[in-house]
């Protein structure tokens, strides 16, 4: 049996949909079978092989590539031997393998596939709150994720340090200016979606303009997104609001721009480069001599 040793999940014993795009990941790199593998590796020799850092990084989906050869034949032993979170340097093992030779090379380009995406949304989330610190202010994530893969990459998020806005459409009302075109106003959005939705739900609010918070505050919003507002006017907004709802910075984000902006006293920054720009990092499977 495949044994597995490690003590985080990304999620409570792996939830059907992170098994399925594993499955679907296999499916689509094996297809009918690895045919070079068949054709040069014995079924029945064992072997050992190392998975390696090749640059410095934030280790993030150790159990996700753990997963994939449980899937594949769980006849390979997979031992992490570095944590997730951890930064690392260039040369760093991160897990070994053993078992069937075939299998581990088979595996091999999906898990890595998984560990350098994974890795690298970690590697830079970890860099964006670096920028931010001694800065009250949390950085979180947006829905601009990769299909299908929105609970690896938000996992990915919190393992470099920062946080989860809303994961879906189904867990939080955000209002944005698409949907304050096809009703009218902010107060009327607002009335609506408070006389529907669950009171334990909260209502955010997107504006563009100070106009436009002064009525989002006098509407009752719970949390209003500040969107694409240059600095000073985000401190204004603060101004305005005299910490009486969350505010969200949002809208052209980047690492050089982050200290500015949590300099104005926002609550939040969101930042999609998060997960829909964030560079893989590389890394590598080894077989070892013998």
């Amino acid at each position: 049996m495949c044994v597995v040793d490690f003590s985080l999940k990304p999620t409570s014993d792996f939830s059907p949909q992170v098994d399925r795009l594993i499955e679907l990941a296999l499916e689509e790199d094996i297809g009918r079978g690895d045919v070079t593998t068949q054709a040069l590796i014995p079924p029945e020799k064992k072997g050992t092989a190392q998975i390696r850092a090749k640059a410095s990084l934030v280790v993030a989906g150790l159990p996700v590539a753990a997963r994939v050869f449980h899937k594949l034949d769980r006849e390979v032993h997979f031992l992490p031997m570095a944590e997730e979170g951890q930064e690392v340097k260039a040369g760093a093992v991160l897990a070994q393998l053993r078992g069937p030779v075939a299998s581990i090379l088979t595996g091999e380009r999906v898990a890595l596939n998984f560990l350098m995406r994974l890795s690298g949304i970690a590697t830079f989330t970890r860099k964006v709150i670096a920028a931010v610190e001694g800065f009250p202010v949390a950085v979180v994530d947006t829905r601009k994720t990769t299909p299908g893969w929105r609970l690896l990459e938000k996992y990915a998020v919190k393992v470099g340090g920062g946080q989860n806005h809303r994961f879906g459409l189904y867990d939080g009302v955000l209002i944005k200016n698409n949907h304050l075109l096809a009703v009218g106003s902010i107060t009327e959005a607002v009335r609506r979606a408070r006389k529907q939705v669950h009171q334990l739900l909260k209502i955010e609010v997107e504006v563009a303009d100070l106009q436009g918070l002064e009525e989002a505050l006098a509407a009752g919003a719970d949390i209003i997104m500040l969107d694409n507002m240059a600095e000073e006017e985000l401190a204004r907004a603060v101004e305005m609001n005299q910490g009486r709802v969350l505010l969200e910075a949002s809208g052209g984000m980047t690492l050089e721009r982050l200290p500015q902006v949590a300099a104005t006293g926002v609550n939040f920054i969101s930042m999609g480069a998060l997960t829909h720009s964030a560079p893989a990092v590389d890394i590598h499977l080894r077989l070892m001599p013998g």
